[in-house]
């Protein structure tokens, strides 16, 4: 199917990109892809916007994969979406039975009727089923669109612990004891933290976290009652013609407001002995995973542990490549890789079924992935972590966080690691957006 393309020139980024997220609320479906301009490899927009659905498809878990291969190979376009961490039950007999206040569908995906990139300093519009003079009334009206969303009237937010401190620690022990008898080398243990009887202004939230946080996996999705506002640093995996890029992280330090110090602390976690190792195993799962669609030879690191800076933290993240065979189908790389190394554990499926038992809450979109397919079948899907997610009608508020815990683990950190990556999204919902 043929989509009508028109270019146009614009001027002041910032408000025309304001300017578009608000305009994208008139509609049910929509995603929102923002790279905050991070200069970094593998990124072919500063932003990208899809909305209105023209086809979707909406499944649980089973034989996930199977159904969204046949989508993507009959809508043979742009198709927009989620994977939710639990559709790890249709690649490996585990099971999701854990509490879930979300309740988002397990897999998602639409094919947009609207789509529009920002890039450098042009915006493209490609739509189906366009009507005359429709891309050139819409530029119009979003030029001109007023960013409403962020008055919102103060509402108090009460942030609850799913997991208490003293309770997170014998957790973290538990699987200590996991470590030590050899069931596994590294396990991602997450806790959630929610508010009941609770509303936000999706939007007026997603930007107040995305300021904060500039991060370069950002996105904002909407399905109906459910949102994801997410200010992810992380890739899953992206597919580039037949070379494939994926980008764990593990390893984190804060931000100083000293620039000689927070200097200091980022070279420190470069040296760490610990984080590295953490990353290392990571590195070692996702060369796993890659080598079953990769070309013999063609899996390789491309950067090892190298410390990034982001607006609240530093983060350790690693590249690996591979390079895959012309007609190798795009949904079989993900079923091979999914969910993400970096937060599941070593090895992949004992960690899994650990930190099933361990966890007290479905994590259902959390640690999944939001992303798109082009219509030649490349992709690009970020990690959903350092996100708040709502259930507009249930009132219910989400964010959970993890952190790797291997044989040199200490409790006490790893719950203040917890605390540092919760902290943005704290800030934002107690300060109401």
């Amino acid at each position: 199917m043929q989509r009508t393309i028109q270019i146009f020139t614009i001027t002041n980024l910032t408000q025309f990109k304001d300017n578009l997220l608000c305009w994208a609320q008139q509609f049910n479906t929509t995603i929102w892809l923002d790279s905050n301009n991070y200069k970094q490899q593998y990124t072919n927009f500063n932003c990208a916007l899809a909305v209105e659905e023209f086809t979707a498809i909406k499944t649980d878990y089973s034989n996930a994969f199977d159904k969204l291969e046949e989508y993507q190979q009959t809508t043979k376009d742009y198709i927009f979406g989620y994977i939710t961490y639990d559709v790890k039950n249709a690649v490996e007999k585990l099971s999701s039975k854990n509490y879930d206040g979300l309740n988002f569908a397990d897999l998602y995906f639409f094919q947009p009727q609207k789509l529009i990139f920002m890039k450098g300093n042009t915006v493209e519009f490609h739509y189906l089923n366009m009507v005359a003079d429709e891309i050139e009334d819409d530029f119009d009206v979003i030029q001109k669109a007023k960013n409403q969303t962020t008055q919102q009237s103060k509402t108090a937010i009460k942030i609850k612990l799913r997991t208490h401190k003293e309770e997170y620690h014998k957790k973290v022990t538990q699987v200590l004891e996991h470590i030590k008898r050899g069931d596994i080398y590294e396990a991602n243990y997450c806790q959630e933290f929610y508010a009941e009887n609770s509303t936000i202004n999706p939007v007026a939230t997603y930007q107040h976290l995305n300021t904060i946080s500039e991060p370069p996996f950002a996105s904002f999705l909407k399905i109906d009652q459910h949102y994801a506002l997410c200010a992810s640093p992380e890739r899953y995996i992206k597919k580039e013609g037949q070379k494939i890029i994926s980008q764990p992280i593990k390893g984190t330090a804060k931000r100083l407001v000293s620039a000689i110090n927070d200097a200091k602390i980022a070279a420190d976690l470069a040296r760490d002995i610990k984080e590295r190792a953490e990353n290392v195993m990571i590195v070692d799962l996702v060369r796993n995973d890659l080598s079953k669609t990769a070309k013999k030879g063609s899996v390789k690191v491309e950067e090892l542990c190298k410390v990034y800076p982001f607006k609240q933290v530093h983060q350790m993240i690693s590249t690996v490549v591979s390079e895959i065979e012309e007609h190798t189908n795009p949904i079989t790389i993900l079923r091979d890789t999914f969910p993400m190394g970096s937060m599941t554990g070593a090895p992949k499926v004992s960690a899994m079924q650990i930190i099933e038992k361990l966890e007290k809450t479905k994590r259902g979109l959390y640690s999944g992935t939001i992303g798109y397919f082009t219509p030649t079948g490349d992709f690009d899907f970020n990690v959903v972590i350092r996100s708040i997610l709502y259930n507009e009608e249930k009132k219910y508020i989400s964010y959970s966080v993890g952190s790797a815990i291997t044989a040199k683990s200490i409790p006490e950190k790893e719950y203040e690691e917890c605390l540092l990556k919760a902290k943005a999204m704290k800030y934002v919902l107690l300060n109401n957006a």
